[in-house]
């Protein structure tokens, strides 16, 4: 859990960067603060053996109706900033998933689903995927992919769920590495 929340954390926190308006120390403080919430948060509700299992719980969500996850909310109070600057500094419309194994994001209501980190539940690891490595666009094909984004992962079986057993034409998986 600890990679996938520290993988959540800094993205966050470089989106924020991005703005130029805050210090390295506030971002720092920040990232720090976020990352140790969000642990607290998804304490009871990480299931590496059913990575799908409390995933709504987990889900991170801003959108342009100004609700603000409040763990966020929290993260931000600690270095002076109100939800309602958030708003302005961060994407109006943004989704992340913090999963076992996966962490992922969208901006927009339609836009494409980027993986920021994603791994394989190791045979020796229950409790915990921080032993695990993160997998890269280069060690594994497109194809296998869009196969895990249509049926193997949480936001797969959300879309067909909602009635969607086809991706939408719009859908696009990137992989993000950080190397």
């Amino acid at each position: 859990m600890k990679t996938e929340v520290s993988t959540a954390a800094n993205f966050i926190s470089r989106l924020l960067k991005t703005t130029g308006l805050l210090s390295e120390e506030q971002l720092q403080h920040f990232s720090h603060s976020l990352e140790k919430s969000l642990g607290e948060h998804y304490k009871h509700h990480w299931f590496p053996n059913a990575p799908c299992r409390g995933s709504a719980y987990r889900c991170i969500r801003i959108n342009e109706n100004h609700k603000m996850d409040p763990v966020i909310g929290e993260a931000a109070g600690t270095i002076g900033l109100t939800r309602e600057q958030l708003f302005t500094l961060l994407p109006s419309e943004l989704t992340m998933w913090v999963d076992p194994y996966e962490v992922s994001y969208r901006i927009g209501e339609d836009g494409s689903i980027c993986v920021l980190y994603e791994s394989e539940p190791s045979s020796s690891s229950s409790s915990s995927s921080s032993s695990t490595q993160p997998e890269t666009a280069s060690n594994q094909s497109q194809g296998d992919s869009n196969n895990r984004a249509s049926s193997g992962n949480c936001k797969g079986e959300l879309r067909v769920g909602m009635g969607r057993s086809k991706k939408p034409k719009s859908f696009t998986m990137i992989r993000i590495s950080s190397s």
